[in-house]
């Protein structure tokens, strides 16, 4: 699994110029999921999400976690991660797992997410055609791939 996490001032997800989904202060995470992928993966990224100190404290040094500001999160499914690039100049997606693999999976990784953060975390829908807006606060960008985890 391979995630992007965003740390945001603000987010949306538009579909079919309707707001599914809206957040002020927090993350916004991209997911693209391979069938190697796991609930291992899972499980492990949901607490490193949740746990990753990012967010600034008094002395605004990076020492809160999500959970520490009662941030929001919104989760993205983004298959795109998966892009396979050294070949030509159009990417193959091969890696990046068929629908019937990766919905169960990422329906998965939000409700772990959610477990993990204790509140409800805002999503886009699997698959649709999404406009996502942000402010990356910082910027803070970071890149998280499960398999790398050792």
């Amino acid at each position: 699994m391979r995630i992007v996490i965003q740390r945001v001032s603000e987010a949306s997800v538009e579909i079919n110029k309707n707001i599914v989904a809206q957040i002020a202060n927090g993350l916004l995470v991209l997911v693209g999921i391979e069938d190697a992928d796991a609930q291992e993966d899972i499980d492990w990224l949901c607490q490193k999400i949740v746990n990753l100190r990012i967010f600034g404290d008094e002395n605004e040094v990076m020492n809160l976690s999500v959970k520490d500001i009662d941030g929001d999160v919104i989760v993205v499914s983004q298959f795109t991660l998966h892009a396979l690039t050294k070949k030509g100049n159009r990417p193959s997606y091969i890696k990046a797992s068929k629908p019937e693999i990766a919905i169960p999976l990422y329906e998965n990784f939000v409700n772990a997410l959610e477990k993990e953060l204790g509140k409800k975390v805002q999503t886009g829908v699997f698959g649709a055609d999404m406009k996502v807006a942000l402010v990356n606060d910082g910027p803070v960008t970071i890149i998280i791939n499960s398999k790398n985890r050792n």
